[in-house]
């Protein structure tokens, strides 16, 4: 019995050992690996980007004003989201975090959608926001977030932001993936290119193939 507890226990210490490396982005395996964007210019291809010589690295690399300014939410949602990923940030390159601003105007909503390689957490800068994600058990978790509070989006949830005042808001996010991605579920499944069958939406959804297409109208394929 003794034995079969200490074998039991040396499980539930491998799997929580293993834990943290299924969670977000692979280890590191040097000091630092500044994206060299220009090397994907050519026949190299991997799973993120090449390292730029150590003698090129230079402070700018680690740095970005980005989140400094408010984004454009004159659009149909009323949201603007700012990215500060490793595309955008080359110092992020295998460091396995990155971060975004999200604005919102009176009542904007940014849309339910997922990010298929990271958990999301959210720092309320000014405003107030209902949030929440959905389960793979189709359970809803939501409640309000106001200005100085923070909530996580587990990753691969579907999730969502509305701003529910007539003044603006504002969001830090943070990411344990330096490329968390994102899929919007309107635009992933009406914006698709090619196009997602209009039968299979219609049966999905249980509406008229019309509305569809008409839905599609507003997603146009980028």
């Amino acid at each position: 019995m003794a034995k079969l507890a200490a074998t039991s226990l040396l499980a539930v210490v491998l799997l929580a050992l293993a834990a943290p490396s299924l969670a977000g982005d692979p280890d590191m395996l040097q000091d630092i690996c500044v994206a060299d964007y220009k090397s994907l210019q050519g026949p190299l291809r991997l799973n993120g980007f090449p390292c730029k010589r150590p003698e090129n690295v230079t402070a700018d690399d680690f740095f970005s004003g980005l989140l400094a300014n408010p984004g454009n939410t004159g659009n149909a949602v009323g949201s603007a989201v700012t990215a500060a990923n490793v595309e955008k940030l080359p110092g992020l390159n295998t460091l396995g975090v990155s971060m975004a601003r999200i604005d919102f105007a009176p009542w904007g909503i940014n849309p339910p959608h997922t990010h298929p390689r990271a958990t999301e957490i959210i720092f309320v800068l000014q405003g107030s926001l209902d949030v929440g994600f959905v389960t793979t058990a189709n359970k809803l978790y939501a409640r309000t977030v106001c200005r100085g509070e923070a909530f996580v989006f587990p990753r691969g949830l579907v999730h969502y932001q509305r701003n529910n005042g007539n003044t603006p808001a504002a969001v830090i996010s943070a990411f344990n993936s330096q490329l968390p991605g994102t899929q919007s579920v309107a635009e992933t499944l009406f914006g698709a290119s090619p196009a997602v069958s209009t039968d299979v939406l219609a049966r999905t959804f249980q509406i008229d193939g019309g509305l569809v297409e008409g839905i599609k109208s507003k997603f146009p394929p980028k």
